[in-house]
């Protein structure tokens, strides 16, 4: 199990894995964690890879010149909202985002994709947490 879960996400939470992916990122990327307290690690998991595969979409495919990667606890849910300042026109049905909606999918939870020609794009991932 750990070979699949980051160490850094093991060892240090959802916050130091975030801001490790920030930190390696070509282009500049704000991380604000708002969440008192771990949630599972099944849902730590998930959004975990929600950002890492929202990152890479965003350089790879959006020309983004910055990311703003915002996770927060809303009662019994977690949120996470990754936002790029790209050109917009995502491929709602391509490989990376329909392998995060599978991933949030299998956990109860829901996966949100807006993204206008022009931009931005705003990835919400939204997991139950107990």
């Amino acid at each position: 199990a750990r070979g699949i879960r980051p160490p850094i996400l093991t060892d240090r939470g959802l916050e130091a894995a975030v801001a490790a992916l920030a930190a390696r990122s070509p282009v500049p990327v704000a991380v604000t964690v708002g969440v008192p307290s771990r949630p599972s690690p099944p849902v730590e998991t998930a959004v975990y890879f929600v950002v890492a595969e929202a990152l890479a979409n965003a350089i790879k495919h959006a020309q983004a010149t910055r990311v703003d990667v915002r996770i927060w606890r809303s009662n019994t849910t977690l949120v996470a909202e990754i936002e790029d300042d790209g050109r917009g026109g995502a491929d709602v049905s391509g490989n990376g985002l329909t392998g995060m909606r599978q991933r949030v999918a299998a956990l109860d939870g829901t996966l949100r994709v807006l993204s206008p020609s022009g931009g931005p794009t705003t990835v919400t991932a939204e997991l139950p947490c107990e």
